[in-house]
């Protein structure tokens, strides 16, 4: 069991049944996204957003290929023009939305999320340090992107760590914890369950 990630710890495991599993993950999962990226928490400096916690849970819950499969529909579903990101509206949308200052965050998901899927196929998700390790990780991989994007847009020669990196630290430490808790707590829920 040391190489499953927790989606593989329930339901059918082989045939049509586990086709049908994934199918209801990835639209759950895009569902999911969708949901968290508009939900933001007020707080300083920035308020926060819910979408990269939602992200780095999903990678490390689907694992790498199920994980990949869900954000390349998120993304798809947002080139479509669906309001499915933080900052899109009826007024800023699909690929034209996601080329703007977002689109090397959104490039920073994937990678992320691989990251997180890999991370947890070797068991960094069941205890509180290592995932808050793999958290780390994948937060990099989203801000790397991010920044040198809003450089290529803007210029290097502005201040893009503090427009697109250090407002949203705080939040990102307290996403880290609650991921560092919660994902552990899951599978010793379900080793309880098993027994």
């Amino acid at each position: 069991m040391t190489n499953r990630v927790l989606i593989e710890t329930f339901g059918a495991e082989a045939g049509a049944g586990l086709w049908a599993k994934r199918v209801a993950l990835v639209i759950a999962g895009v569902m999911a996204l969708a949901i968290s990226a508009k939900i933001a928490v007020p707080m300083w400096p920035v308020p926060i957003t819910m979408g990269t916690f939602a992200v780095l849970a999903m990678g490390a819950a689907y694992g790498p290929r199920l994980g990949l499969a869900t954000i390349a529909a998120y993304m798809l579903v947002g080139v479509m023009g669906f309001d499915v990101f933080a900052g899109s509206s009826a007024e800023a949308y699909g690929i034209t939305y996601m080329m703007g200052g977002t689109g090397g965050y959104l490039v920073g998901y994937v990678l992320a999320v691989l990251a997180l899927g890999t991370l947890a196929r070797k068991g960094w998700d069941r205890s509180a340090g290592k995932m808050a390790g793999a958290m780390l990780i994948g937060n990099a991989l989203i801000y790397v992107p991010g920044v040198l994007w809003l450089g290529v847009l803007y210029g290097f020669d502005k201040p893009l760590l503090a427009w697109g990196l250090t407002p949203f630290l705080v939040g990102d430490a307290v996403k880290l914890v609650l991921a560092a808790l919660l994902l552990p707590a899951a599978w010793k829920l379900v080793g309880r369950a098993r027994g």
